[in-house]
C-alpha cells in the first residue's frame, strides 16, 4: 500500500489491504508522523489547565506551553467552573468517596444515582430516565438493546458517530438530512415490512450547527405509526426559554417518545441519559449491556444534580451566550465567510479544501487561536470546515481577538464562501 499522505485521511487507516493489525499501526503512525511534521496534526494537545474561555496549551511545535483562546469546548455555560457546582460535587466525593466500585445490578446504584435519573426526567416533564456513564454509551447501548431483527431503524445521515454505531448490524435505513420528504417515501415503503419503525435525530447537529424539523418530523413519523429518538446534546442549555432544548419552543415533550442527552456539555460533567416511558427505561435497567455491565458513576456527578437546577435558577448564563454567539456569528459574516445555517452555539466556517482547512487550523494556532479542523471522514472532503463553539464566559474580547484573526486570514486565504476564491 502507497497512499499520498497529503491527500490521505484516516479513513484510509481504517483496514487497507495487505497489511495485518500491526503493520496497519506502524503505517498509520507515519501518516501522523507526517502530519505533525506539516503542523497539520492538530488534535490530542496536551491541556495543563481549568477548562474554560482561555487555557493553556503545549504544542512543542510552537514553543511548549502557551495561552490559546479556546473554541472546542461545549461546556456552553461554563458550569464545570461554577462553584456551586463544585461544591455539589466535592460534597460527593467527601460524603461517599471517589468510586461506586459496582454495576448497578449488584451494589452499584445509589441513592444519588436514582435522584439524578428522577431529576433528569422531570426536567423534560417525563416520568422515567436512566443514566449512562458516557453520553456516547447512552446512545449506543440503548439502540442496540431496543432494535430487533425484525425492526427498522431510519437514521438522519448527519447523526452523531454514537447513534450509527448503536445501529450497525441492524435494518437500516438513512434519509438526506433534514430531508423529510425523503424520510416519507422510506417510512411509506417500510410501513407493513417491519415490526417496529424507528426514526433518529439530532436536535442539534454537531457538525454545522442546525436544528432538526422537529415538529414536521414528529408529526410524520407518528403518521406512519412510528417512533422518534432524539439525541439533543447539543441543545440543552442552549435552545428553548429556559433551555430544555429543540423540544421546548413546539412544546413536545410528550411526543418525541426517547430523548438523549450527555451530562459532559451543558450540565458540565460526564455522562449520559435516555428519558423515555417507564417501561421502557425498566426495560433497558436490564437489557442494556453498556449500562448493567459498567460501574456507575462517581459520587462526584452529585455536582450534575446542581447544574439541572442551575439552568432555572440563573438563566441570565443562556442569555450571555447568546449575546456572545450574535456577535460572533454576526462577525463572521460580515467578513464573508461561510458559517452555513447554524442555529445554536456550534459555529463552522466552512472551506471545502482538506489542505486550506489545515493551513487555517495552524495559522490560527500560531495567532492563539484554539479551533478544531473537521475533515473526512467526519464530513466529506468538500465540506472540510474549522469548528467552533462558544461558551457563555467567552469575552468580547475574546471574540473580538478571534475576529480579527479571521480576518487577516479571509485577506490572506481564499476562504471566503466556504473556499471559493
Amino acid at each position: 500500500m502507497n497512499l499520498d499522505f497529503k491527500k490521505a485521511s484516516f479513513k484510509d487507516f481504517e483496514d487497507p489491504a495487505g497489511l495485518d493489525a500491526y503493520q496497519r499501526a506502524v503505517y498509520f503512525n507515519q501518516y501522523l508522523n507526517f502530519l505533525e511534521d506539516e503542523g497539520r496534526l492538530n488534535y490530542r494537545f496536551e491541556t495543563s489547565s481549568a477548562g474554560g474561555p482561555e487555557i493553556e496549551l503545549n504544542i512543542p511545535a510552537l514553543g511548549g506551553v502557551g495561552k490559546y483562546i479556546s473554541l472546542v469546548s461545549n461546556d456552553y455555560l461554563g458550569f464545570s467552573q461554577h462553584p456551586l457546582v463544585k461544591k455539589a460535587a466535592i460534597f460527593g466525593i467527601q460524603y461517599l468517596g471517589t468510586g461506586t466500585g459496582a454495576s448497578p445490578a449488584i451494589g452499584g446504584h445509589f441513592t444519588f444515582h436514582r435522584e439524578l435519573e428522577e431529576k433528569i426526567a422531570a426536567f423534560f416533564q417525563r416520568d422515567a430516565a436512566i443514566i449512562y456513564t458516557t453520553g456516547y454509551t447512552a446512545n449506543s447501548s440503548s439502540l442496540m438493546a431496543l432494535i430487533g431483527k425484525e425492526d427498522l431503524v431510519v437514521t438522519d445521515m448527519k447523526i452523531h458517530a454514537s447513534m450509527f454505531e448503536g445501529c450497525k448490524g441492524k435494518n437500516q435505513k438513512t434519509f438526506r438530512h433534514n430531508d423529510l420528504e425523503h424520510l416519507e417515501l422510506i417510512l411509506k415503503d417500510a410501513k407493513d415490512r417491519y415490526r417496529t419503525r424507528f426514526v433518529v435525530v439530532d436536535g442539534v447537529y454537531s457538525q454545522d450547527g442546525d436544528l432538526a424539523r422537529l415538529n414536521e418530523l414528529v408529526n410524520l413519523v407518528h403518521r406512519y405509526d412510528g417512533y422518534v429518538i432524539m439525541d439533543d446534546a447539543h441543545g440543552v442549555g442552549v435552545i428553548g426559554e429556559t433551555g430544555r432544548g429543540v423540544i421546548e419552543p413546539n412544546g413536545l415533550y410528550q411526543d418525541v417518545d426517547i430523548i438523549t442527552g450527555t451530562f459532559s456539555k451543558t450540565f458540565g460533567h460526564l455522562g449520559g441519559y435516555v428519558v423515555a416511558s417507564p417501561e421502557l427505561i425498566r426495560f433497558f435497567k436490564f437489557q442494556s449491556r453498556q449500562h448493567l455491565f459498567s460501574v456507575t458513576a462517581t459520587p462526584a456527578s452529585m455536582g450534575i444534580l446542581k447544574a439541572i437546577d442551575l439552568i432555572d435558577e440563573e438563566p441570565e448564563w443562556k442569555d450571555l451566550l447568546w449575546e456572545n454567539v450574535n456577535h460572533f456569528t454576526s462577525g463572521l459574516k460580515s467578513i464573508g465567510l461561510d458559517i452555513g445555517n447554524t442555529q445554536s452555539a456550534i459555529i463552522p466556517v466552512k472551506i471545502g479544501d482538506m489542505a486550506l482547512t489545515a493551513e487555517v487550523s495552524g495559522k490560527l494556532l500560531r495567532a492563539g487561536v484554539y479551533a478544531n479542523p473537521i475533515m473526512y471522514p467526519a464530513v466529506s472532503k468538500k465540506d472540510t470546515r474549522i469548528r467552533m463553539s462558544l461558551m457563555a464566559t467567552h469575552t468580547t474580547q475574546q471574540i473580538d481577538r478571534v475576529l480579527n484573526v479571521f480576518n487577516d486570514l479571509a485577506r490572506e486565504l481564499p476562504i471566503r464562501k466556504g473556499g471559493e476564491v
